[in-house]
């Protein structure tokens, strides 16, 4: 499948200013069509949801539209996606919600692997319950986090596990649907998070065996909002604290107040375009899933390509570490210059690159391969970048490592 990354990179107005972007893991830039989703739906006749004025119905073919383009997007039940404000509020969200059936002995499963979105709801919770929180090391060495590590820390009090699809410090994918599986079998739940995954490959919540999962949209070219995708039979189960007139229908009672709508449009808006990215599947003869499984397919490839010539190029660079070490991961490398990192993040930012030098919310994890709070150089892809980018990064870094400099 031939992905057309100039063809792609037309539709994002703010590449126009001339940056090259490595910052996609911490928010990707927008393409056209997601923004002008957002406008016309503020300068629509809206109002609350519901079927009798024209403005009421707006809202709600937006709000099912949005629950339509994310399960395409994730293979999962449009009745089971859950908006909100960000994933880490959903997380705290769903957190305080199964922790209301915790008590003294329980056991909860996070991982050091994770963003701190995916570990401190469930510390928090746990500790309010009285329940106890083991944590799942993974190989610094490596970076890999295996069954084993779940394995160590699973017990038949463990209530639920909480694990990434992906790290969104040093790219690591895990074997998600191993763990899943052994948590089942221990008769827990399981919450992945997504966040940093749903950029980068096709999704399949089921594959994945996640009971819970969660991402962000403008990780992959869309707003400022945050997915939980369950089955509505577990949501059903659940029963969060909320306001008594609001309603109780699933997904709906989770939500807690008016949905943004210009934000579901433009998420709608986003999953379409990475639908629509590949110019062979744009003809009506296959479904939104379909394209969007050969879309991210050649997604996958393009940034593939692109860490490949990256990585090649830091290998020739003196006193460069990466950090991005586990066979299976995404297109994300931490990279670390001798602790010089903050200023060879302030070096490309003065020639235009973005690759910012931090933990990233990642805290554990970073303190897990030696790196304390300050974190490193994170480079990461996304659709728009392409090899003109990687040219321009290599050839500063190549100065910042051997003390030269190209600013004029």
């Amino acid at each position: 499948m031939i992905f057309d990354v100039a063809s792609v990179r037309k539709h994002f107005p703010a590449l126009q200013a001339g940056f090259a972007h490595f910052d996609g893991p911490g928010g990707s830039q927008v393409p056209d069509t997601v923004a002008e989703a957002v406008a016309a739906t503020l300068t629509s006749p809206l109002a609350n949801r519901g079927r009798v004025t024209r403005s009421e119905r707006t809202a709600d073919d937006i709000v099912l539209g949005a629950r339509a383009a994310m399960a395409d997007l994730l293979n999962a039940d449009p009745r089971g996606i859950v908006f909100g404000r960000s994933m880490t509020q959903l997380t705290f969200d769903m957190a305080r919600t199964l922790a209301a059936g915790w008590g003294p002995g329980d056991e909860v499963v996070v991982t050091r692997l994770d963003h701190d979105g995916n570990i401190r709801p469930w510390v928090i919770a746990a500790q309010n319950a009285g329940a106890t929180v083991r944590w799942a090391d993974f190989d610094p060495a490596t970076g890999e986090l295996t069954e084993d590590h779940i394995v160590a820390v699973l017990s038949p009090r463990t209530r639920l596990v909480a694990v990434t699809a992906a790290s969104n410090l040093i790219g690591t994918r895990p074997p998600v649907r191993a763990i899943t599986d052994l948590a089942h079998a221990a008769g827990a739940l399981t919450y992945v998070d997504g966040v940093h995954y749903t950029a980068h490959t096709a999704v399949d919540v089921a594959a994945l065996g996640a009971d819970f999962y969660a991402c962000s949209p403008y990780k992959f070219l869309g707003p400022h909002c945050g997915v939980v995708a369950a089955a509505p039979e577990l949501l059903e189960s659940l029963h969060p604290q909320k306001l008594l007139p609001s309603s109780d229908v699933v997904p709906e009672r989770f939500e807690l107040g008016t949905l943004p709508y210009e934000l579901l449009a433009g998420t709608r808006a986003a999953v379409d375009f990475l639908a629509e990215m590949v110019p062979g599947t744009r003809d009506g003869a296959a479904s939104r899933r379909e394209r969007l499984l050969a879309s991210m397919a050649a997604v996958e490839q393009h940034e593939d390509r692109l860490r490949a010539r990256i990585e090649a190029g830091l290998a020739e660079l003196a006193g460069v570490t990466v950090y991005s070490r586990a066979a299976v991961r995404t297109p994300t490398l931490l990279v670390g210059l001798g602790g010089r990192e903050a200023a060879a993040y302030e070096f490309l930012a003065e020639r235009g690159i973005n690759a910012p030098a931090a933990s990233f919310y990642a805290l554990e994890a970073s303190r897990h391969l030696g790196l304390g709070d300050a974190g490193a150089l994170r480079i990461g892809l996304a659709p728009y970048v392409d090899g003109a980018d990687v040219d321009r990064l290599l050839a500063a870094l190549t100065d910042f490592v051997t003390g030269e400099s190209t600013a004029g």
